[in-house]
């Protein structure tokens, strides 16, 4: 878990170098730890953006900017979740590692849709600057009429230098091949250290035959769709049925309890515990 956190840190730092040089990994780091704590405590893990993006202004990193470097990040990392449940679902589909259940079928469907939807709302918010602009306009005269805004034309002209911004730095991941590639292999890693936790626990216990590696990562696959879209902060209860249903086709009884139990606390109520304590001794402004 700590090898995913430090590769996941890199991958944000990656992106941050190239728009303040001079910016220090330890505080990549910290902000990554508050944002896990944020992650944990909002529903659909919504806080934790919002909570990255104040951070990096504490730090002097301007809104447009640190929003840029936050969007571009999770960008990478939604595409790298879509390919990690793609590739899951392409080899239970020629292995059969889990028994056909109507309603798992169609958690794991609805779970992935929500993601590649996410993944491709994040790239229509970032390349759609003439969508973008014309949302903005229209929302602007509706609350224009509504006497909510005064100034229209300044407000537009103002949300508009904003969008420019925006699209400029949103795009830069993508013009720049070797960020985006490092970040790719960073979240790839990631991903893989942590689909691997449920089988080093099960190792710790001593059983070294259950299930291997393949079923790990397939089975946190489909246990992370499927908490995409439970709207409880942590995803809890979701996650927890997913992870009995389908590691429960490899063990049973209080070793699975065990395994969950340590699972949940390690990826989950760890990263909040960490997070709060870098939240408590940030410098206070």
């Amino acid at each position: 878990m700590g090898i995913y956190g430090l590769l996941r840190a890199l991958s944000l730092h990656l992106v941050i170098k190239n728009f303040k040089k001079d910016f220090k990994f330890f505080k990549t780091v910290r902000n990554l730890l508050i944002t896990q704590f944020f992650n944990g405590v909002t529903p659909f893990s919504s806080g934790g953006q919002p909570a990255q993006i104040y951070f990096f202004k504490k730090e002097g990193v301007d809104i447009p900017t640190s929003t840029s470097i936050v969007i571009q990040n999770f960008i990478v990392y939604q595409i790298v979740l879509v390919i990690y449940g793609t590739i899951a679902i392409t080899v239970n589909h020629f292995c059969k590692f889990f028994p056909d259940v109507s309603l798992l079928k169609k958690l794991i469907l609805l779970g992935f849709s929500i993601n590649a939807l996410v993944m491709l709302g994040l790239l229509l918010i970032s390349f759609g600057k003439k969508l973008n602009k014309f949302i903005v306009e229209k929302s602007v005269n509706i609350l224009h009429k509504l006497k909510i805004i005064k100034h229209r034309l300044r407000t537009i002209n103002r949300f508009n230098l904003t969008i420019d911004r925006f699209h400029d730095s949103a795009t830069q991941i993508f013009k720049n091949k070797k960020t985006f590639i490092q970040c790719f292999i960073c979240n790839f890693v990631a991903f893989a250290f942590l689909y691997s936790l449920p089988l080093i626990i099960l190792y710790s216990m001593g059983d070294y035959s259950s299930f291997n590696i393949l079923n790990s990562i397939v089975a946190c696959s489909y246990v992370m769709i499927i908490g995409a879209f439970v709207p409880i902060p942590g995803g809890s209860g979701g996650l927890e049925y997913a992870f009995v249903k389908f590691f429960g086709n490899y063990i049973t009884g209080s070793i699975l309890s065990a395994i969950l139990l340590i699972w949940r606390f390690i990826t989950y109520y760890l990263g909040m515990i960490v997070g709060a304590i870098a939240l408590s001794i940030n410098k206070r402004r």
